[in-house]
């Protein structure tokens, strides 16, 4: 029963952190945007709730001692299901052995679980930066000026973004692509009824400042109701205004020639080079050679060793903590997405991340420090001290 509530427990914290994926994904089933972790978090503890319920009722009819009548309604009562009396003597030993086994080695993998947060107070690594995932999307529409306004009060050190291309060949911010990728962000369906746009190019940059792509969310209203589709260029400038780097990569299904467009697009408008955080593999040869300025980033750590990159951005389950500060410890820069719980966010910052990606920038901006380090040789108060600051902390 414990076994089965931590399991269950466990699959809520790791799923938390990437609820607003899930949910972008059922979006491209169902065309319409619903908080789907709720409800298979809701789902899931109803059907947790009933396992338990029935092996509390196993445990009550074997202490009742009233067999011979359960087994006359076999069919009638589930609470026979895991019966004992049905087994021969051999097979009862044998399951006693596994359970015993089981128990010992829940009670001793503990043991095997090594924390980056097990380490002395003046071991601790610097706090990772944060990078605004599309802007700040808890406090604006993503992708829209607002949204970048606002994770520029958390004290981002750069914004995270996605490209595309129009039909004019001008780029602008959209992280969505393929069929109805304007759907979930857009008012769309009401501007262009009988459309059902596909692509990017079948939309000019004039045409796409048409729509509205903030009605949609719900927190200030007012302020929301007024955002467009920004161009790159648009980012670009106010990046530049407040010394903020832009980290993006491409969507469009021609990208060689979306990266070459893009490029000349930074380029013809003198934005500093050493603002761009170029992610995007295709395109990268032309990038270093027109523009040598840009910081590439690599998006695996094979093709970052291949290119002896110093720059490295990968999602956050694709490292192990120790290469985490392997990594640091040869002077690359560690970027992990997509970074929301604070929890996490504590895990990463003991293992020496250098940035996170996030959604939650205004929550993780307010940690001074991480919510559970354990100093190795503390004394049982202290231990105490820190559980209790954890707990205050959820």
């Amino acid at each position: 029963m414990s076994l089965l509530s931590l399991c269950w427990l466990y699959m809520c914290f790791v799923m938390s952190n990437d609820q607003q994926d899930f949910n972008e994904e059922l979006f491209k089933f169902l065309n319409l945007w619903v908080n789907g972790f709720m409800v298979l978090v809701i789902i899931s503890a109803v059907l947790v709730g009933y396992c338990i319920l029935l092996l509390v009722r196993t445990q009550f009819c074997q202490s009742t001692a009233q067999w011979n009548h359960v087994l006359k309604h076999i069919q009638n009562n589930y609470c026979l299901t895991l019966s004992f009396y049905f087994l021969t003597p051999g097979s009862k030993v044998l399951i006693a052995v596994v359970f015993l086994v089981v128990s010992v080695v829940i009670f001793l993998c503990p043991l095997l679980i090594h924390s980056p947060c097990l380490i002395h107070w003046e071991e601790l690594p610097e706090k990772p930066k944060l990078i605004g995932h599309r802007g700040a999307p808890m406090l604006g529409p993503e992708n829209t000026m607002m949204s970048f306004n606002r994770c520029l009060e958390c004290g981002v050190i750069a914004f995270e973004t996605d490209v595309q291309l129009s039909k004019k060949r001008i780029p602008f911010l959209m992280h969505d692509h393929g069929e109805g990728f304007l759907l979930r962000t857009t008012n769309v369906k009401d501007k262009f009824p009988n459309e059902n746009f596909s692509n990017s190019t079948n939309l000019t940059m004039a045409q796409l400042q048409t729509l509205n792509a903030g009605e949609w969310f719900l927190k200030e209203r007012e302020t929301a109701r007024n955002q467009t589709i920004p161009s790159l260029l648009e980012l670009l400038k106010f990046a530049q205004q407040h010394n903020t780097s832009v980290l993006f990569d491409l969507k469009g299904e021609n990208q060689e020639n979306d990266a070459q467009d893009t490029v000349e697009t930074i380029l013809n408008q003198g934005i500093d080079q050493r603002l761009i955080l170029w992610l995007p593999t295709s395109g990268r040869d032309n990038a270093k050679i027109h523009a040598p300025r840009f910081i590439q980033v690599y998006g695996n750590e094979s093709e970052r060793a291949k290119h002896n990159g110093h720059y490295l951005n990968v999602k956050y389950s694709m490292l192990k903590m120790e290469k985490i500060r392997d990594l640091r410890k040869q002077n690359v820069t560690v970027n992990l997405w997509v970074v929301n719980e604070r929890w996490l966010f504590s895990l990463l910052w003991c293992a020496g991340a250098s940035s996170v990606t996030t959604n939650a920038c205004h929550l993780l901006k307010e940690m001074d420090r991480p919510d559970w380090v354990l100093v190795s040789n503390a004394a049982p108060g202290h231990l105490l001290a820190l559980a209790v600051h954890f707990i205050m902390k959820q």
